[in-house]
């Protein structure tokens, strides 16, 4: 009896005492301009992961310029005024060059069907070449090159629903390069090749979401689902939003979001608390204070009935199955995650075990606590992918049995446990990578104003009892609350 209770309780003495280990080795300072800094020491390697968190993402794209959040993820490796051109003074007025013909451009389009079609033609043409003779002034790939020439890792940015995020890895005795690259793209960043990413863009929409049909049922499943609320737009873009896309649109959001106060950095690594607060006053310091961006204050009304949407496809069957729900900041979010858990934990989950092992009409399944973001009420997500043969009927009907099975018998004691255990495992997991770390630090402060939210989320969910799952299941997940996208394949 007494080994058992030791084996209950070893995950939550482990993750106390990497709390209280975490909080001895972390150093947190805000800036006068509002940035927020976390460090935490990790002397094991000379290396350092760095991690920028913006407070904005697709959910803050303006009406009508959807995909703009996520064009950032894009331009953000572009370089400033010193790096990444070969003549800034020339470069500066060919790129004023390709906005001045661009404008002119919009003018006559915006004529409607009263606009010249060769008048269109010509300045098209025309914008074409001010492009080409800008980008003969700036130096290819720079920002990433310099990185990498200094033993950088796993550059990358990651533009979601609710934020946008900047990473990478440095050697330690790089650090203060990272404080010159990473400011500089803050404080004098050029929309450089603006329209050829653009496209870039406009291609990747083009692949993900009209020529796969998961990425058509998702953009078809989120839109009905949500009629308000911009969660209801494809963090992509709609592609008639991202193709008159300009760089003065572009300028505007970051003039907006990329404000001191709504920016996160978490540094990771082989550092000194006192020599990063130089560093970070230095390089960071000259960022201007600002006030914080407005939240969206779109409200989704409440549903009043199941919507169903199917969508014609020559793959297998696909199926969605979305309950509202309310955002992170509501006091049963921990209940939905441990749901989440006991559904599709992997191998253990009833969706798994149910539909994959024992009937064996699921190739794969899942569930998602927070779709598509956590910030604004969402949906509770369910996914299905029959499998060959058989049909979304079949697998829908075998989920909503299991929905209904948790309103009315309560969970095991046996199964919370294991739910609890392995998300205190996850979480333990977490804090061998340092890359990982950093992340989670940055998005934890961002979101609920304390690093340490994971930690006491555990014992949230440690409170969650089989009556709370019976109660968020029965009051959530009802059929008027309901949205159910699917695509129809041969096997219909």
């Amino acid at each position: 009896m007494k080994r058992t209770l030791l084996l209950l309780l070893a995950p939550a003495l482990l993750c106390a005492q990497n709390l209280k280990e975490l909080e001895k080795r972390i150093t947190e300072f805000s800036l006068p301009n509002g940035l927020h800094f976390i460090v935490l020491e990790r002397h094991d390697a000379p290396v350092v992961s760095f991690h920028t968190y913006v407070n904005a993402g697709a959910v803050d794209d303006p009406s009508g310029k959807t995909g703009l959040a996520h064009m950032f993820e894009h331009m953000a490796f572009k370089g400033t005024d010193t790096l990444g051109t070969k003549n800034w003074t020339e470069e500066k007025k060919a790129l004023a060059e390709v906005e001045r013909v661009y404008d002119k451009l919009d003018e006559e389009l915006a004529k409607g069907q009263r606009a010249d079609a060769d008048k269109v033609r010509l300045l098209r043409l025309d914008v074409q070449s001010q492009m080409d003779r800008a980008s003969t002034l700036l130096i290819p790939n720079y920002y990433p090159t310099i990185i990498e020439e200094n033993g950088g890792v796993g550059l990358n940015a990651q533009t979601g629903e609710d934020s946008t995020n900047y990473f990478y890895n440095l050697p330690a005795n790089r650090l203060e390069l990272w404080f010159v690259l990473e400011s500089s793209r803050f404080l004098k960043p050029v929309f450089r090749d603006f329209y050829r990413e653009r496209n870039v863009v406009r291609e990747e929409r083009r692949m993900r979401s009209e020529s796969d049909p998961q990425g058509k049922l998702v953009e078809l499943f989120g839109a009905t689902a949500i009629e308000a609320h911009p969660y209801r737009r494809p963090a992509v873009g709609w592609s008639s939003d991202i193709e008159n896309l300009r760089v003065a649109d572009a300028e505007k959001f970051f003039n907006t979001y990329y404000v001191a106060s709504n920016m996160t950095i978490a540094i990771v690594g082989d550092v000194q608390p006192d020599a990063i607060h130089t560093l970070a006053v230095k390089y960071f310091g000259p960022l201007p204070k600002k006030p914080l961006p407005a939240p969206v204050f779109t409200i989704e009304p409440a549903q009043e009935g199941p919507k169903t949407v199917e969508i014609a496809s020559d793959s297998q069957p696909i199926e969605f199955i979305g309950f509202k729900r309310p955002s992170q900041y509501d006091k049963d979010d921990a209940t939905f995650d441990v749901i989440s858990s006991i559904l599709s934990g992997g191998r253990t989950g009833l969706l798994y075990k149910q539909l994959v092992r024992d009937k064996q009409i699921a190739l794969e399944t899942g569930a998602d606590s927070t779709y598509p973001g956590g910030k604004y009420p969402g949906l509770f997500l369910l996914a299905v992918f029959p499998a060959l043969g058989k049909t979304n009927a079949e697998n829908e009907k075998a989920i909503l049995d299991i929905i209904d099975g948790l309103k009315t018998k309560p969970v095991d004691d046996a199964t919370l446990q294991r739910v609890k255990t392995k998300t205190r495992a996850g979480l333990i997991r977490s804090l061998d990578s340092n890359s990982g770390l950093a992340s989670l630090l940055a998005s934890s402060y961002a979101n609920f104003g304390d690093w340490r939210k994971p930690f006491t989320d555990l014992d949230e969910i440690d409170k969650v009892t089989a009556a709370d799952v019976q109660r968020v299941a029965a009051r959530y997940f009802t059929e008027a609350n309901r949205t159910i996208a699917m695509t129809m394949g041969a096997s219909k």
